[in-house]
């Protein structure tokens, strides 16, 4: 999954990233209903490699997690409406593992795989 920082600005510095990915980190970790496995991006957005066991409302879930991450580093961490879910089987998680912890790269060189990184406005 992903989303965006509010207007896509660059809030996610290398002051705010270590902190920020350990406390959704955390979060999921200590929820009895996801399994954490990447957490990665870059200054205007985040992807998460997670497992979820049903019932689960993923569009609950990923509020809660973008409003507990705003409410813990206020006014310097806002998030835009909206979020992005693909789902994978098993035998892609660690394609999708390695994209997540090589996103700087990829994002620099250009490297970047539609089907994750795509986003539309409405």
């Amino acid at each position: 999954m992903t989303w965006h920082t509010k207007d896509n600005l660059p809030y996610i510095d290398q002051r705010l990233e270590p902190d920020l990915y350990g406390f959704i980190k955390d979060r999921i970790i200590k929820d009895r209903q996801t399994y954490f496995h990447a957490i990665g991006g870059i200054a205007d957005h985040i992807h998460l490699a997670v497992s979820f066991f049903p019932p689960f409302e993923i569009d609950t879930w990923i509020g809660k997690m973008k409003g507990a991450s705003s409410y813990e580093f206020g006014k310097g961490l806002q998030w835009q409406s909206g979020y992005g879910v693909v789902s994978f089987g098993t035998r892609d998680l660690p394609w999708i593992i390695s994209y997540i912890h090589d996103q700087k790269e990829r994002h620099r060189t250009g490297r970047i795989s539609e089907r994750l990184e795509r986003f539309r406005d409405d």
